[in-house]
């Protein structure tokens, strides 16, 4: 019988969270989430939640009948060794695709799906990511932190945002992208590998077009 902390790390690698998203899914604080993964006992209730979890996410999988299935719309790419250049992009409010995900995601979350293989190995080309649609924080409080940027010359890309004039952008395995403007930047919920999205009714729209880096 896995421990709870065992559980809880194969439910991060199947939903793609972060201890921050699980923290949020079980409506607790992440010091909470990080007692947990080093042996902390939780409460009978949220034992049985991380235990529901657990049986949802990794032992029983998305059931067949869809209950379980959640639908995001897909805004567009994010690149991550691609240059996204979404100024040509005519969105519908419902996205330019969906797919579902197989657990509940807040209303205020948008997808993007990742082009490229500079962030490799957590961020590979078809993830999609999870992000909130408003920026929530300054610029500031995201230093050091992977993100969804939206540069003020209309690149989009995912990258780790440092500290630069005014930021620069660093990914895993190129080169920074330095003295950029940022005009939005959309906090990460959830990463999603390609094998447990499903693709629903196409929604339609026109794709940013997207240059190799």
């Amino acid at each position: 019988m896995p421990t709870i902390p065992e559980k809880l790390r194969a439910i991060m690698r199947a939903s793609g969270w972060k201890q921050m998203q699980l923290a949020e899914h079980f409506e607790v604080s992440q010091s909470t989430v990080n007692r947990w993964l080093t042996g902390s006992e939780p409460e009978g209730h949220r034992r049985d939640a991380i235990n529901e979890a657990y049986e949802r996410l990794v032992d029983e999988g998305p059931r067949a009948d869809g209950d379980a299935w959640h639908s995001i719309p897909i805004m567009g790419f994010i690149g991550a060794g691609a240059e996204i250049l979404p100024e040509f992009e005519q969105v519908p409010p419902e996205g330019l695709d969906q797919v579902s995900v197989p657990f509940p995601l807040p209303e205020e979350m948008i997808a993007l799906e990742v082009r490229g293989d500079s962030m490799l190995p957590v961020y590979k080309d078809g993830h999609v990511v999870v992000v909130y649609r408003d920026q929530k924080k300054p610029v500031s409080a995201f230093y050091g932190e992977d993100a969804a940027v939206k540069t003020t010359d209309g690149r989009r890309f995912l990258k780790t945002i440092m500290k630069g004039s005014p930021v620069t952008l660093m990914s895993f395995n190129a080169a920074p992208i330095e003295n950029v403007g940022l005009d939005w930047i959309g906090e990460i919920f959830a990463v999603i590998p390609r094998s447990q999205l499903k693709r629903v009714d196409r929604a339609g729209g026109i794709q940013g077009s997207l240059k190799l880096a």
